[in-house]
């Protein structure tokens, strides 16, 4: 299990991570992304899907495909598909209780944007549990797993890899985090199954319940009774 001791700084992805993937929440993003590409480029829904997979496997989002090869202003893009309903959103108590007692920063990394981020956790019921958000924006619109945005993460907060650990749904985006030296754990869930672990040796622990993976961590370093 890990030393508690050793990290300092505890970083999040949000969607399908810090709330659960059945909400529907990234769902309807996804279909807001393909309601856009059908729109402005003029084609119909089932080629807007195919080339919102396309993208978001070569670029890791579709936002980065658009803007590649069809000049997609992103900022309007972004707009368009965080327009969605919050309603499946409930708050997460044992979640923000046991991300709270951890010792150190925690941060949120997102291929989202801070706005979109900031209402989740309100929702979710622990936003001031958070030092900062890195969002698709501070990026440069560079997205996950692209290398160069995780060292923007660290520089900008200061975060020594070493003594830090990264939490994410989507197993490649944790092998640019393990290259640099950051603890790395899969969320898993039903989207992303077992059978996309192929990065092997990148990840260091998996779960399927975060919130019980955290509270075992708390527990086991917590002193035992017979050591007072």
């Amino acid at each position: 299990m890990l030393n508690l001791s050793h990290i300092e700084s505890w970083v999040f992805d949000l969607d399908n991570t810090l709330y659960p993937a059945e909400s529907g929440i990234f769902s309807q993003i996804n279909a807001r992304i393909c309601g856009y590409i059908e729109r402005e480029l003029g084609v119909s829904l089932d080629e807007a899907k195919r080339l919102q997979e396309e993208y978001f496997q070569r670029y890791g989002t579709a936002l980065h495909g658009l803007m590649l090869h069809h000049g997609a202003d992103p900022q309007a893009f972004l707009n368009y598909v965080h327009d969605i309903d919050f309603s499946s959103v409930v708050a997460a108590p044992s979640l923000a209780r046991a991300v709270s007692q951890l010792p150190g920063r925690k941060f949120i990394f997102t291929n989202g944007v801070a706005p979109y981020a900031d209402k989740l956790l309100a929702l979710l019921g622990f936003q001031e549990a958070f030092s900062g958000i890195f969002d698709i924006i501070q990026a440069n619109y560079r997205p996950k797993p692209d290398p160069q945005t995780y060292q923007r993460l660290l520089k900008r907060y200061n975060i020594e890899p070493s003594r830090s650990i990264f939490f994410e749904d989507i197993p490649r985006n944790l092998a640019p985090a393990a290259d640099l030296g950051m603890t790395t754990v899969w969320v898993r869930n039903h989207i992303h199954a077992v059978g996309e672990q192929t990065e092997g040796q990148q990840i260091d622990h998996i779960t399927d319940d975060l919130v019980g993976w955290i509270e075992a961590v708390l527990q086991q370093q917590a002193p035992s009774p017979d050591m007072w």
